[in-house]
């Protein structure tokens, strides 16, 4: 039904800042609920921050408030991650998800998304 392509990854240094992009693709919705995971090797994949479709409701992992920020363009399906202050246990794969829902009830579980992009490597060297 949808594709979501990330983009904006690659190596920084420590204190550094990204903003990742997560573009959908298909038969996307206003109603799409958006989030971001990332994983490092050896390690289960965690959630990062989340949107709701209206794009006014953020939630942000406690691990990385006041440093990243989450918001959407409804207009060009994509939504963004700011990555600021970023520190070398930053580096991951960092994966955007998708579900098609009005009520986002639990942002932080892996299920509660339907569309996965592949990813996009975010390296922080020291």
């Amino acid at each position: 039904q949808v594709q979501l392509e990330e983009s904006g990854g690659g190596l920084v240094q420590a204190g550094g800042s990204v903003r990742l992009s997560c573009a959908a693709f298909g038969r996307t919705s206003s109603t799409y609920a958006m989030g971001w995971f990332r994983q490092s090797p050896g390690k289960e994949r965690t959630f990062m921050a989340a949107i709701d479709w209206t794009g006014t409701k953020t939630y942000i992992s406690d691990s990385v408030k006041g440093r990243f920020t989450i918001s959407r363009d409804n207009t060009k399906t994509t939504s963004y991650l700011q990555m600021n202050g970023l520190k070398p246990e930053d580096t991951a794969v960092y994966h955007c998800a998708a579900t098609y829902t009005r009520t986002l009830h639990a942002p932080q579980v892996e299920d509660a998304y339907n569309y996965w992009g592949q990813g996009t490597q975010v390296t922080v060297s020291s």
